[in-house]
């Protein structure tokens, strides 16, 4: 009686180890649920640059823009952004830059995480009187900062200095570069994770 009650009690003992196994395994997963590697961000922010116009040194114009990341690995973005800025230029110039690029996401600290980015594409002018448009090839480097508001929404600010190349000559210059530069504020939100 002895040796079949000593066997079911370590029957049931081993049965219950068993059974208490499989949750923290279970726990472990859960987190990658809620952070995948890869995600589709979305958002849109506000402008604030230094117009790159050389007869407007300093002046600042404004505008909005949107953009998108892909997340494609742990620390590595692709990043998509188009902005306008019509506000504030000089006789109804404009200037707007449409580029692409990779994003490198710092660790996380709390709430906030670092990014350094570079980006390439396309910047163009709307210059004033029936000047016309000219189209410039763009690198910008810059960086930020996000704030994780809710799982999926985070609000961000960054800096970004564009480098305008091959530049029509202003003031006899042939070989002039521009270099609009300036702070944004946005809001993304996560559309898709996989």
């Amino acid at each position: 009686m002895n040796v079949l009650r000593k066997f079911c009690c370590n029957a049931m003992l081993a049965t219950f180890c068993a059974a208490l196994l499989p949750v923290p395994a279970q726990a472990q997963v859960v987190p990658s649920g809620f952070e995948s590697r890869h995600a589709v961000w979305v958002g849109g922010e506000c402008s604030t640059f230094s117009a790159s116009f050389p007869y407007q040194s300093g002046q600042r114009i404004y505008g909005c823009g949107a953009f998108a990341d892909l997340r494609w690995a742990p620390h590595l973005d692709v990043e998509g952004d188009a902005r306008w800025l019509p506000a504030g230029g000089f006789a109804g110039s404009t200037e707007s830059s449409y580029l692409a690029g990779p994003r490198y996401m710092f660790n996380r600290l709390g709430k906030f995480q670092p990014y350094g980015k570079f980006l390439l594409g396309e910047g163009s002018i709307h210059y004033p009187y029936q000047i016309g448009n000219r189209t410039y090839f763009a690198l910008a480097p810059g960086g930020g900062l996000n704030y994780r508001v809710a799982r999926r929404l985070t609000v961000r600010a960054e800096y970004e200095y564009q480098i305008w190349l091959n530049s029509p000559g202003f003031a006899n210059e042939p070989n002039h570069h521009l270099a609009p530069n300036g702070f944004n504020l946005g809001v993304a939100y996560q559309v898709l994770h996989f």
